[in-house]
C-alpha cells in the first residue's frame, strides 16, 4: 500500500469537510421511522476511495464522523449513531470501490453502485439486529424489544431504508461522476504515477 502524499491528505480533508457539511443536511422519509435520515455524505468518501483509494474513503467517512460527534454530539452521550453512519458508508463505499475497479466503465460504475448499496442494507440490517439496536436500548436505558419487534423493524424500515438511501446516493454520484469521470481518471493516473 502506497503511503498518502501531502495532496491526498488536503484533498481527505477538504472532501470530509464537505461530507461532514452535507451529513448535516439531512432529512427523514415519511414512511420510515424519524431516526433514520438520508444524507449525501457518503459521496465526498467515495470520490476519495475511487481517487486515493480505499483508505481515503475510509478516512472521509471516519472524519466526518468524528466531526459530527464533536460538534452534535449524541442522545446516548455514547457515538452509537456515528458508529453505525460509519459502518454504513464503509459498507458502501468498500464494495463499490473494489466492484468499479473491477470493470472501470460507466456501467461498471452502476453495478458497483448497486453491489455496494444491497452490501449495506443487508448488512446494516444484520449488525443493526445484533448491535446497533441493542446498544441504543442500552444506552438510552429503555426497555429492550423482542425479537420478533426488532425484526419487523429491520424487515420493514431499515432494510427497505437503507436500499432506498444507497438508490438516492447512487443516482447523485452517478449525475457526479458521468461529469466528473475524466477528472477523476486523471486524478487517479496522476496518484499512481
Amino acid at each position: 500500500m502506497k503511503k498518502l502524499n501531502v495532496k491526498a491528505l488536503v484533498s481527505i480533508g477538504m472532501l470530509s469537510s464537505l461530507s461532514y457539511i452535507l451529513m448535516l443536511l439531512n432529512f427523514p422519509l415519511p414512511p420510515f421511522p424519524q431516526f433514520l435520515m438520508i444524507d449525501f455524505s457518503d459521496v465526498p468518501a467515495l470520490i476519495a476511495a475511487i481517487i486515493f483509494g480505499p483508505v481515503a474513503g475510509i478516512l472521509v467517512e471516519l472524519l466526518k464522523n468524528i466531526l459530527d460527534y464533536f460538534m452534535t454530539g449524541s442522545a446516548t452521550g455514547v457515538p452509537v449513531g456515528h458508529f453505525a453512519n460509519f459502518i454504513a458508508g464503509i459498507l458502501f463505499v468498500l464494495p463499490t470501490y473494489y466492484v468499479y475497479q473491477k470493470l472501470k466503465t460507466t456501467k461498471g460504475m452502476t453495478i458497483a453502485l448497486v453491489v455496494g448499496s444491497v452490501t449495506m442494507a443487508v448488512l446494516m440490517s444484520v449488525l443493526n439486529y445484533f448491535v446497533i439496536l441493542p446498544a441504543y436500548t442500552f444506552f438510552l436505558n429503555m426497555p429492550a424489544m423482542s425479537g420478533a419487534e426488532t425484526r419487523t423493524l429491520i424487515v420493514t424500515g431499515i432494510l427497505p431504508f437503507n436500499l432506498i438511501k444507497g438508490a438516492f446516493i447512487a443516482v447523485i454520484f452517478m449525475l457526479l461522476f458521468t461529469r466528473m469521470n475524466t477528472w477523476i481518471m486523471k486524478q487517479s493516473t496522476y496518484k499512481s504515477a
